[in-house]
């Protein structure tokens, strides 16, 4: 009898996404020393769509062949890119930290379980319930622990809910409209519409001026390559793989993570009381993802 072995891409996969995503709260914090929210993040979907434009011209993928599946990689494309990451990095410059902001943003797979079902008319049963409370439970345990070190600002935590809404939004309308495309066209697609609608908002309110450093272009890199093409590639190859319950199951390590990232890069402190909050919340996303069937 042969023992099917899973490449050792596959196997570490899940952990190098897992990381690669953490990274990008912290270097995100980073890039912003030196430029602008949507300056920074113009930089970065141009930087993304111009190393993807030889990729398209090697493999060749087909294109929507529809102005309507054009229009859904669109409406995707502003909801993830240009929503979700303009609202997390003004987030950023109002003063949130990297591990506050990551643990808002692990409730994304918690509202995506409670919503999509209720959009199909169907019944949420109250063990997701229950995971929505623990997760806003920890995020309030980890806000107020972190007050005295860093005192909430409403901007703050208004970015950072409307950054969650729009990363909720964007999976949901995935869900319901996306159609399969390659990866390349994809990506192309939705960081050009990303690029669309930031640009215009950083030429019209910020200077657009950037403090060419080496720290700078080491952050740029690692949004454009490790966070925006690696690891999106990563969690594409595993759900082709069928491995994606495994990115699920290792998701609750992202806000802990992005935490230990910030203190390394930024010296943000996370208090002991913080720590238990993430693990309440944590909690939260484990019961909806192992009862998505319930």
């Amino acid at each position: 009898m042969t023992i099917s072995k899973k490449p050792l891409w596959l196997i570490l996969a899940p952990v190098a996404f897992t990381f690669l995503w953490a990274g990008g709260y912290g270097v995100a914090k980073v890039g912003l020393q030196y430029a602008e929210p949507m300056t920074l993040l113009s930089m970065r979907f141009s930087f993304v769509v111009i190393l993807l434009v030889p990729f398209y011209f090697f493999f060749k993928p087909s294109l929507p062949q529809r102005a309507a599946d054009w229009l859904h990689l669109i409406v995707v494309g502003v909801l993830v890119q240009a929503v979700y990451f303009g609202f997390c990095w003004w987030a950023f410059r109002s003063g949130v930290s990297a591990g506050v902001l990551a643990i808002f943003m692990s409730l994304q797979p918690i509202l995506v379980a409670i919503l999509a079902p209720r959009l199909a008319r169907e019944k949420v049963s109250w063990l997701r319930w229950l995971g929505l409370l623990l997760g806003l439970t920890g995020v309030l345990i980890v806000i107020v622990a972190r007050s005295d070190i860093e005192p909430p600002t409403l901007i703050g935590v208004s970015f950072s809910v409307l950054g969650l809404l729009g990363i909720t939004s964007g999976v949901l309308y995935e869900k319901r409209f996306g159609g399969g495309y390659h990866p390349i066209v994809a990506n192309m697609v939705q960081y050009a519409a990303g690029f669309a609608v930031v640009a215009p908002i950083a030429l019209t309110f910020e200077t657009m001026q950037v403090n060419w450093t080496v720290e700078f272009f080491a952050a740029l890199g690692y949004l454009a390559i490790g966070n925006s093409i690696l690891a999106m590639s990563l969690l594409l190859a595993m759900i082709r793989a069928g491995e994606v319950s495994r990115v699920s199951s290792l998701m609750f390590l992202v806000p802990p993570l992005a935490a230990l990232f910030g203190w390394l890069l930024l010296g943000e402190e996370m208090p002991l009381f913080a720590w238990g909050g993430m693990a309440i919340a944590a909690i939260g996303v484990v019961i909806v993802s192992r009862n998505r069937t319930v």
